[in-house]
């Protein structure tokens, strides 16, 4: 793994959570997997184990402030950077490209992370994904890939935000841009997120401009971390990956409890589909948001966050409480 300058200095979004270590774990077939481990503070009561899982384009250090919140309560919290992002390896054509053949292999990548990573006894264990992490984790867990007591899904990429586009189409068009070239190459130019300049950018992600700072912040410090636009195949399988999960029946076999949090303000992904998706659920909650809230929910300003943040420790402290799974 690269070694990093230590980070000991406020604000919270600017440094790893006290005792944090960052180190690589190994997939079945031998890939590098950048991970985070932060364990709960010295003296707090143990709470629990949550895997954190971020969205396409992201790194952990994004949401440093949310694991040090979790840690403060007792959490033992982990994350990881996916294959083919962040401090992950790539799998594109060059430096920047986010690709993948199929999300099948990210599937069984968390498949196997989460059977090392579980501790029976050390319970409750919470699933959260945040956009392209919450669209795994809810897969992972219709396909009982994982075994969470919880999960928690922060604008989950359930569909994409395309207005008047029925998915059906929107497969066809990725699966024949796919086809009309190498299919790992972009799928647009510039940054992670379509058209993102970087006022559009922060447009599209949050209000809170010291938030949106403190992830530039990390990424001039680590900027081998950055990638890129998403391949033709990504945006093909992704498309898949949604009609897959929204097959009949699929969402409807999720039996775990599952916290929703969306935004209709959101122009990346589609919350009509987890609007859907809370509906078809058998034991969800959902938090739908307006105006006052952009994509990255748990990044907004903190009249939005500390609301969000308070019912996230409502739904673990009833949903998942410490007696699950609890040594005696």
């Amino acid at each position: 793994m690269p070694e990093y300058e230590q980070v000991d200095l406020a604000p919270s979004g600017r440094r790893l959570p006290a005792g944090s270590h960052e180190d690589a774990w190994l997939t079945p077939d031998g890939w590098r997997l950048r991970r985070l481990t932060v364990p709960p503070l010295p003296g707090t009561p143990a709470r629990g184990r949550l895997l954190f899982l971020p969205g396409r384009g992201d790194i952990f250090e994004k949401h440093l402030e949310f694991f040090e919140e979790l840690q403060q309560r007792g959490w033992h919290v982990t994350s990881f950077d996916w294959r083919g992002q962040g401090g992950s390896g790539r799998l594109g054509l060059d430096t920047t490209t986010g690709h993948i053949e199929d999300f099948s292999v990210w599937l069984d990548d968390l498949s196997a992370f989460w059977q090392d990573w579980f501790r029976p006894g050390e319970g409750p264990h919470v699933l959260v994904g945040h956009s392209m992490g919450g669209h795994l984790a809810l897969r992972a867990v219709a396909e009982r890939k994982v075994n969470p007591d919880a999960v928690i899904l922060s604008a989950p990429m359930l569909g994409f935000f395309a207005p008047g586009l029925p998915v059906w189409l929107q497969h066809l068009y990725a699966r024949t841009m796919a086809a009309l070239g190498d299919s790992r190459r972009p799928a647009w130019k510039g940054g992670e997120k379509p058209g993102s300049t970087t006022a559009l950018r922060m447009h599209l992600l949050t209000h809170d401009e010291r938030r949106h700072d403190d992830e530039m912040w990390w990424r001039d410090r680590r900027p081998d971390l950055g990638t890129g636009a998403a391949s033709w195949r990504w945006m093909e399988r992704a498309v898949a990956s949604r009609r897959a999960l929204f097959a009949p029946g699929v969402l409807e076999g999720v039996h775990v409890p599952v916290l929703l949090i969306s935004t209709s303000s959101d122009r990346l992904v589609s919350h009509g589909a987890v609007v859907e998706a809370a509906r078809r659920l058998p034991d969800a909650t959902l938090i739908a948001l307006g105006k006052e809230a952009r994509h990255e929910v748990l990044r907004e300003v903190d009249a939005v966050r500390a609301p969000l943040i308070a019912a996230i420790h409502g739904f673990l402290d009833e949903r998942a409480p410490k007696s699950v799974n609890a040594k005696s």
